[in-house]
């Protein structure tokens, strides 16, 4: 190892943690030492430090602690002469640097609070770059990524390319990997997010390039993501600094890519990375540490060309990533479906309120289709002007040996993601509601209606190649094709919908299991019946059912319900003995329709979380999307830490959107009558559902009497505008007795 990369970096640790001892002491002599400081909308705190020291960093006084840490942490200066370069000391120096830069930011946001822009998605034209740390309900969003394998890992970059040209293609040749882009740092006043943003590349939470901070010490935000990752979906507790690391190093696949000279700050923040077995792979000539030890690989490597350094950050973190190559003019993949088609970028749409836009799938016989067939019936892009809009039926069928008709609207739902994860093609909504927008960068790359039926074939074939034969595509843009297939396609979704619709949990002797969460809650077993949807809201019981057939080594087991042990609560011997097994010992029994009796556990993913609420004598539900204070006390972020974790928390419970007007939803405590608070957008949303149930239950009128954010935001404010409605909720029995 090199004299020179330990001199740098240890000397690079002293300069953070002196400059964050220099502006701790400054904001001590503008604040009080107990004015809060945290990272916004996070129940994490500071999350590098809160997890590997234990330490929740609540106010300006908390900080003093972490930073005596690092100050001993500093190892002694390299010496002249006789220096012993072990790898150790240069480890402890970049640790103490990050500690410090977690302090400097912390202080950023209490000392300029608008620095970031508080959102999933940037907003250049008004100079909002820079989205800072991820609040929880970002990361509860992404991190399971991470977990559940979409997401590969992440490349840390920091500094800028010498263009903006090679930036998009160093981050294309990343996003076509699925791998998130963490941005950070610039190289002489310019930052890669701002080259890519010249280059006309989209950035945000939604592509998966995530431009932190313009400075060196903004690169924290993406060690406090993974950190997070190990402590909400690996359930290793904080404090517990090995098994916080060693998670990092082998389910968290991430790396940094320094762009432009390294100074001594970089440096110790690429010591402090290795610590998470974390590498550093640089454009330039810096000093290098190749042995392997705490990498997987080498722990640092220069020079190494901007053509290359895709692939050899690649290898050198051990990643395993597989390409799908798709014969379409687009770049293709998972990372470009958060993608935006705006207006100004707008070549033509289809659907949206505009036209009529259909997709269907549908079993056909194996002699009947001709597998790979790809078929433009009407109008394509090359017929069109620039503003023009079509219609479009998107009609696929497909056969096979293993296929059952129940498998048709899984299948159908790939459409949606598929479709977007072509690079400039947008796709919302679905059914006969689907709205397809493709810009005017994909037109000129060649794109073509075409393309979606190519890569429906190719990805159906991928992804579902054990019950799939044959693939056929029919692309409609004629009015009165589309409009057949509309016809067609409603009479179908209608006749699914109503088969669950109908359903029962009394009509079925087999629940299925979804064990997809263990990873990140260990104990969490989520049970799914025909009245009770998955609480992650992708899970209905047909859904299961399906993919239990097509899988059956997959999370998706089914459960004997056997003997009943009660019928109001729903609990059931066979599910308490398969959740006892599957949790391994540690939830021993649950019921499916009650919130206050040992109610479901509950994991990170939930759509929706209830909390009783005793002076209502109801209860309210919070989606994921709000992100205000709840009359429960709680923000959604606050409960999901509380209870998301694989807990089954009396008074709480996690569900999806749909189960709210599902008939057996907290039936043991009341149903639906004890709702008395939902945010309004999760009001309107449900608003025809909920009618319709709340007339079956003989109030008609329900819709109107529950009260939302417009009305309070504590119990204290709600109960009497629910007095003057007349709630039912009032005048039942007490919720807890």
């Amino acid at each position: 190892m090199s004299k020179l990369v330990s001199f740098a970096g240890i000397q690079g640790g002293y300069n953070i943690v002196s400059k964050a001892e220099g502006r701790y002491k400054m904001a001590l002599e503008s604040f009080d030492a107990s004015t809060k400081v945290g990272f916004p909308n996070t129940a994490y705190y500071l999350p590098v430090i809160y997890s590997l020291l234990g330490h929740k960093v609540e106010t300006l006084e908390d900080m003093q602690k972490p930073l005596e840490v690092a100050r001993r942490l500093l190892p002694p200066h390299i010496k002249g002469a006789n220096h012993l370069p072990y790898l150790g000391p240069l480890l402890d120096a970049g640790m103490a640097a990050l500690f410090a830069f977690e302090i400097d930011e912390a202080l950023r946001y209490l000392e300029d609070p608008d620095f970031y822009y508080v959102s999933e998605e940037t907003d250049p034209e008004n100079g909002k770059v820079w989205l800072g740390a991820a609040e929880d309900t970002i990361f509860r969003k992404r991190g399971v990524e991470f977990v559940d394998g979409s997401a590969p890992g992440f490349a840390a970059i920091v500094g800028a390319a010498p263009d903006p040209e090679i930036a998009k293609k160093i981050i294309e040749e990343y996003q076509k990997r699925s791998i998130y882009v963490f941005l950070a740092a610039n190289q002489n006043g310019t930052s890669c997010a701002e080259q890519l943003i010249e280059a006309g590349v989209e950035i945000g939470w939604n592509t998966k390039i995530v431009p932190f901070g313009p400075d060196i010490s903004s690169a924290i935000f993406a060690l406090g993501f993974a950190n997070r990752v190990a402590m909400a979906f690996g359930g290793v507790p904080a404090g517990d600094y090995k098994k916080i690391l060693m998670y990092n190093k082998d389910r968290v696949f991430a790396f940094v890519n320094a762009l432009g000279d390294v100074n001594a700050e970089w440096a110790a923040a690429a010591a402090g990375c290795v610590n998470w077995g974390f590498p550093t792979i640089a454009d330039t000539d810096i000093p290098e540490i190749l042995p392997t030890g705490i990498c997987t690989y080498e722990h640092v490597i220069g020079n190494i060309s901007h053509d290359d350094i895709v692939d050899k950050s690649v290898e050198t973190r051990g990643l395993k990533v597989t390409i799908s190559e798709i014969d379409i003019p687009c770049s293709f993949g998972p990372a470009y479906e958060g993608e935006r088609v705006r207006g100004k970028d707008l070549f033509c749409q289809m659907g949206g309120g505009k036209t009529q836009c259909t997709e269907y799938l549908e079993m056909a016989d194996m002699n009947d289709i001709e597998d790979g067939k790809v078929t433009v019936d009407g109008p394509d892009i090359g017929d069109l002007s620039r503003g023009d809009v079509l219609p479009l039926g998107i009609f696929v069928k497909v056969a096979g040996r293993e296929f059952q008709k129940d498998f048709e609207p899984i299948l159908e739902r790939q459409t949606h993601h598929l479709i977007n994860y072509i690079q400039g093609v947008m796709h919302a909504g679905q059914r006969d509601i689907a709205w397809v927008r493709v810009s005017d960068a994909a037109v000129d790359k060649g794109f073509t209606l075409k393309d979606l039926g190519v890569v429906l074939h190719a990805k159906l074939h991928q992804d579902f190649q054990a019950i799939l034969d044959k693939i056929e595509v029919v692309i409609y843009t004629k009015q009165e094709d589309v409009d057949a297939l509309t016809a067609k396609a409603r009479a179908a979704y209608k006749y699914r919908d109503e088969r669950v619709d109908q359903m029962t949990d009394e009509d079925v002797d087999t629940f299925y299991s979804c064990t997809l969460c263990q990873s990140f809650a260990p104990n969490h077993v989520c049970s799914v019946s025909p009245e009770r949807t998955g609480l992650c809201g992708a899970y209905n019981w047909m859904d299961c059912k399906a993919a239990y057939q097509i899988n059956p080594t997959g999370p998706n087991q089914p459960i004997e319900k056997g003997e009943v042990l009660d019928a109001k609560l729903g609990e059931f011997k066979g599910v308490n003995d398969f959740i006892y097994k599957a949790s391994r010992g540690a939830v021993t029994k649950y019921n499916f329709y009650s919130m206050v009796h040992d109610p479901m556990t509950t994991c990170g993913c939930c759509e929706c979380i209830a909390a009783m609420l005793p002076m209502c004598n109801g209860v309210m539900t919070v989606n994921r999307e709000f992100s205000n204070e709840t009359p429960c006390g709680m923000k959604f972020t606050t409960l999901a830490g509380v209870m998301g974790g694989g807990a089954s928390s009396p008074g709480f419970v996690g569900h999806s959107k749909y189960n709210i007007t599902q008939r057996k939803f907290i039936l043991g405590d009341g149903g639906l009558l004890r709702m008395v608070w939902m945010p309004k957008m999760l009001k309107e949303e449900l608003r025809e559902r909920i009618e319709k149930r709340a007339a079956e239950m003989g109030h008609p009128d329900l819709f109107d009497k529950i009260a939302d954010e417009t009305v309070g935001l504590t119990e204290e404010e709600i109960y009497p505008w629910l007095e003057e409605k007349g709630h039912p909720a009032l005048t039942m029995e007490p919720l807890v007795g």
